[in-house]
């Protein structure tokens, strides 16, 4: 009788953790007789074209994957191994994302493939939604530290054209193909471009921010979304992605488009793996990075390494983190999410900088996103005080450039500053150049051994600070 009551309470649980098939029944005629189909989604790092995740083709011509034991809802898509290649509907337009919660239904889930986006004439799909706002800067920018190329998406606030002496805070995000454009997003858009030119235009971004968006490589994105190598899925890469971003395409940026190049007014912002390596980004770069958007992290993909990093090199406690995630989202979110807040609260970053979210209704899927991100925003950026573990400072909105630097430095101070302390301190915290700066001036680093630094500018109660690397 005992043992027939435990099975009766152990049932559910290995109900809920069941294995679950999904079979494809149908497939357009035009599929190529040698396609190989792929299953993408949330529990994969949407890679279109995983091996792990490959469908076996049946001899009656269906096609079917069984995934392991799991919990929770996962969503997904098909495709023959890119989202160039991915499924659509009858008349070739997006197919929302497929979803199954473990537990929930059947053992095996049937459907149906109606169209290859590639195969059927041309997408329905129309990028004329983007706003006039966002453009792609690059279709390959290249990436040396990976030997890679990328494209690159490029935001401008509502003013951008039209003041011309006005400098703007820079956002880094990651997975660029769905911050803009549902067209060429995997599982929709974020819809930063629409939230951005409406809080500016409501008056509650005073600033307004440049966005970069950098696409991810879908073969590679759960590579270079984490340093460290996950044995199931990968992983590794992370190390070189981020110094891409803050080696070549940061320095690229404030060259060429008009930004407060400083640490107070630079962001990073991910999702999912590109909020794992956003958190990641943040504690490598200290002197870069000042404002953190996580969104649902996939922090267990590289659990105890990634906390060990967290122990080994504390955040700067001026920096603030934004955490966000559905309450239900899977077993570990909210209790990594937790433990990552606590461990940066432990390293020095005090309270005030920490915002800690859950959603009841939240899901591992872009809409979610898309909603949370205005709220993300609006906390983050407001970059007037900078709340560190010493008295508070506002923060000077300059510039310095270019960096990497062989010969000089051009600093651009605010308007309303007409001169600044200038320091320059290497590695130990030693000032190893100081003076005075008047807005436009350059700084002569020609004596400076090559390495890395830190510039600071200090203009009575105002301060800000940036890495400098000297070539």
């Amino acid at each position: 009788m005992k043992y027939f009551l435990a099975l009766l309470v152990l049932l559910p649980c290995l109900a809920a953790q069941a294995q679950v098939t999904f079979q494809l029944t149908s497939v357009p005629a035009n599929t190529p007789a040698n396609a190989t189909l792929y299953m993408a989604g949330s529990f994969n790092g949407w890679n279109p074209g995983s091996a792990a995740h490959t469908l076996t083709k049946n001899l009656d011509g269906s096609y079917q994957i069984t995934l392991p034991q799991a919990t929770g809802t996962i969503e997904y898509k098909f495709t023959r191994g890119a989202w160039s290649s991915v499924e659509t509907n009858a008349t070739n337009g997006s197919v929302p994302n497929r979803s199954y919660t473990f537990g929930s239904g059947p053992a095996t889930v049937t459907h149906a493939i109606l169209n290859w986006e590639d195969l059927a004439g041309g997408s329905s799909c129309s990028s004329s939604a983007l706003s006039p706002n966002v453009r792609v800067m690059a279709t390959s920018f290249a990436i040396p530290q990976l030997g890679r190329t990328r494209r690159v998406w490029l935001y401008l606030p509502n003013d951008y054209a039209s003041t011309t002496t006005k400098r703007y805070p820079v956002l880094y995000m990651h997975d660029g193909q769905n911050v803009f454009d549902n067209c060429t997003s995997f599982s929709g858009e974020w819809g930063v471009d629409e939230t951005l030119s409406q809080l500016q235009q409501q008056g509650l971004d005073a600033t307004g921010s440049i966005v970069v968006a950098v696409d991810n490589d879908g073969q590679q994105r759960l590579n270079e979304y984490s340093p460290w190598n996950n044995p199931q899925y990968g992983g590794g890469q992370g190390d070189q992605y981020v110094d891409f971003l803050v080696q070549t395409l940061k320095p690229y940026i404030d060259a060429n488009y008009r930004t407060l190049t400083g640490r107070e007014y630079t962001s990073i912002a991910g999702s999912s793996m590109g909020g794992l390596i956003s958190v990641y980004a943040a504690l490598k770069y200290p002197a870069v990075y000042s404002k953190v958007g996580v969104f649902s992290p996939a922090f267990w993909f590289a659990e105890q390494p990634l906390f060990q990093y967290v122990q080994q090199h504390p955040a700067n406690p001026a920096t603030r983190f934004y955490f966000v995630s559905g309450a239900q989202e899977s077993q570990t979110m909210v209790p990594l999410m937790q433990q990552m807040r606590d461990a940066l609260q432990s390293g020095g970053v005090p309270a005030a900088n920490l915002s800690f979210n859950t959603r009841a209704d939240g899901q591992h899927a872009e809409w979610f996103w898309k909603r949370e991100f205005a709220a993300a925003y609006q906390w983050l950026l407001p970059a007037a005080t900078v709340t560190a573990a010493k008295a508070p400072h506002t923060a000077l909105a300059f510039s310095a450039y270019p960096v990497p630097a062989k010969e000089a430095v051009s600093v651009q101070l605010p308007e309303t500053v007409k001169e600044a302390k200038l320091e320059v301190l290497d590695s130990t915290g030693r000032v190893v150049l100081k003076g005075k700066v008047r807005a436009g001036q350059t700084v002569d680093v020609s004596k400076l051994a090559k390495g890395a630094y830190f510039l600071r500018l200090t203009a009575g109660k105002q301060q800000g600070s940036q890495a400098l690397l000297k070539e």
